[in-house]
């Protein structure tokens, strides 16, 4: 009788080779690879090696798709002030596709409807795109402004910015939405890429074509493009401004029960005030030109009491008139007209500017 044995290798030491060299990536091993595995049987005949016998099978891996798009860290709305420009949001786009690939991008406004942070209630003004250069942050000087990403490789992220420009008159809280799409394109080549279609039916011996993204998000499953939502939310200022008049001093009363009579002096403020809740209102500049009726005053000249301008003052009580306690000396007049510089004025803050004028 004749006994056979025999040996199954698991792989052959090419094939196991191949294998270690290969790294190994979340989006697994590379479109178009060719794996080839190869089985070795050994065996003896009279107890004789013999001849090994192999036998080896190849297929070629088909290209998944996944792509994800997602708010940039940290989260949150980016604040904005009426008539900022060049406004900037991000985002992240993740190619964990097995294969090279572009990606067309797009900004879309939600105008109206539910954004991240509240409901969205205005547009921003000419949004475009800008892929950032790798170190995250938006420079224009050396950023790109394009509409796709070109040859993002397996496992990358790239960050994308929305720069866009904020209107004029808009109330603190108001919201802009902007959604941000990116779809798989084919790669390998300057510029972007052709448009890519699923493979349909069965698995073939070419490289196939899959598209593995998911609905996380609201996106549709399965379909090669991926979007996130972003917002601007703004924080304004609420300035509103208060001219009030209080006689000083006539010459025929003084400064006892003095009347608006020609020759009288009159002791003008004007408060600035900045609703609770509101941003904070900087380089806040005020003029005033008076009409020929009045005349700016410095000092009276009956008696020599200075009358200086009055800058940065307080109230004498919420909603009242200037405090001509309070406050430095600033400002200036030209003629007819007086002009000055406040300091910024915080939320439910505020800040006058006190000045005299004589009746003609």
């Amino acid at each position: 009788m004749i006994k056979k044995s025999f040996a199954l290798a698991a792989a052959s030491a090419t094939a196991m080779a191949l294998a270690l060299a290969s790294p190994t990536h979340a989006a697994g091993t590379a479109a178009g690879s060719t794996i080839t595995n190869t089985v070795s049987v050994d065996y003896r005949v009279g107890g004789v090696q013999q001849n090994q016998v192999t036998a080896a099978d190849s297929f070629v891996v088909d290209r998944k798709i996944v792509l994800t798009v997602v708010e940039r860290a940290p989260i949150g709305t980016t604040s904005v002030s009426p008539g900022q420009t060049s406004a900037v949001t991000a985002f992240d786009v993740t190619n964990s596709s097995n294969e090279t690939l572009d990606f067309a991008l797009g900004v879309t406004q939600l105008s109206g409807g539910a954004a991240p942070r509240g409901t969205d209630t205005f547009d921003v003004t000419a949004p475009l795109l800008w892929v950032d250069n790798g170190d995250g942050v938006f420079n224009s000087a050396t950023d790109t402004q394009v509409s796709f990403i070109d040859g993002l490789a397996a496992d990358a992220t790239r960050t994308v910015f929305v720069v866009a420009n904020v209107p004029l008159g808009l109330a603190t809280g108001a919201i802009a939405g902007v959604t941000l799409t990116a779809t798989a394109r084919e790669g390998g080549a300057a510029g972007l890429g052709a448009t890519i279609t699923q493979t349909a039916g069965a698995n073939t011996a070419g490289k196939d074509t899959v598209f593995a993204d998911d609905a996380t998000g609201g996106n549709t499953a399965s379909d090669g493009a991926g979007f996130a939502r972003d917002d601007y939310t703004v924080a304004a200022a609420a300035l509103s401004v208060r001219k009030l008049s209080t006689i000083f001093w006539d010459p025929v009363s003084l400064y006892a029960e003095p009347k608006m009579i020609p020759g009288a002096i009159v002791r003008y403020c004007i408060a600035v005030e900045n609703a609770a809740g509101s941003a904070a209102a900087t380089n806040v500049s005020l003029s005033d030109t008076l009409p020929t009726t009045l005349a700016f005053v410095s000092r009276n000249a009956a008696d020599g009491q200075a009358l200086p301008i009055r800058v940065n003052g307080g109230l004498t009580a919420p909603g009242g008139t200037c405090d001509p306690a309070t406050g430095t000396t600033g400002g200036s007049n030209s003629g007819q007209t007086v002009s000055a510089t406040l300091e910024d004025i915080a939320a439910s803050g505020a800040k006058t500017l006190l000045f005299y004028a004589k009746v003609n």
